[in-house]
């Protein structure tokens, strides 16, 4: 059940349009809530692209070239991370995608570093999807599915500021998000949709993990290439496309 909307808290009605037809697809998993699905702008064009696959594929090239010297391609990976960011600093336009692809590689860098071991660059990417699979998994297993409480909380605008004035108007900031576990539809195209993420990092892992621990780095960089952002923006549409709201008829 919806409150009377307030001055200090907006909110939108649920037959109101996502998005304004001049307005493009948002990025990220932003675009699950979108009336159309942009796989190019989902992860920010080719620029996105690039900075999420040049730093890992400048390691995978150097480390087959220099190979068996390890400090030419965990330097390369970081000078090329770090010339995303001053890039972007440059032209004075949001950096967090290319910081937090500069954060990754930094964690890679060092364990690798420290251990000796190239394969260790990607020990910590490994983890990360281990971590993600256990969480969606049991999420499923709960009859909670992730996918569902994300959705809902991006169609609701829920934001720090949201969150901080519903609090203060003594009603719960995350009602909006928690309504649809009573709807057996939504239950089941939650489901559906966390089970496709549950995939996407199952696969993730059942490919990379031999390849880890057979230390063959250059078939490893390619399927972490590979299975990074295609696969990444293909789960993301497949998503979009299960959880999307039907069409409402323009006037």
């Amino acid at each position: 059940m919806s409150e009377p909307a307030r001055p200090d808290v907006p909110q939108q009605s649920e037959h109101e349009p996502e998005r304004r037809p001049d307005q493009a697809p948002a990025r990220g998993v932003r675009a699950l809530t979108g009336e159309e699905f942009s796989a190019a702008q989902a992860i920010g064009g080719v620029r996105g692209l690039v900075e999420a696959v040049l730093p890992g594929l400048v390691f995978v090239v150097a480390f087959v070239v220099f190979t068996p010297n390890l400090v030419i391609p965990l330097v390369a990976s970081v000078v090329a991370a770090l010339v995303l960011v001053v890039a972007r600093l440059v032209q004075r336009t949001p950096v967090t995608q290319a910081l937090g692809g500069l954060l990754g590689i930094a964690i890679g860098v060092v364990w690798a570093w420290t251990s000796g071991e190239a394969e260790n660059y990607y020990a910590g990417g490994l983890l990360v999807n281990a971590a993600y699979l256990v969480v969606l998994l049991g999420s499923i297993l709960i009859r909670r599915p992730a996918v569902g409480y994300v959705v809902e909380a991006l169609r609701a605008g829920l934001t720090p500021e949201r969150v901080k004035a519903e609090a203060e108007a003594g009603t719960s900031p995350f009602a909006a998000i928690t309504a649809w576990r009573d709807d057996p539809a939504k239950m089941r195209t939650y489901a559906i949709a966390t089970w496709l993420w549950v995939g996407l990092f199952g696969l993730r892992l059942a490919v990379k993990t031999p390849l880890y621990f057979a230390g063959d780095i250059a078939w490893l960089g390619t399927f972490h290439l590979l299975l990074g952002v295609p696969l990444w923006a293909l789960v993301l549409y497949l998503t979009w496309y299960v959880v999307r709201r039907p069409a409402q008829p323009r006037a």
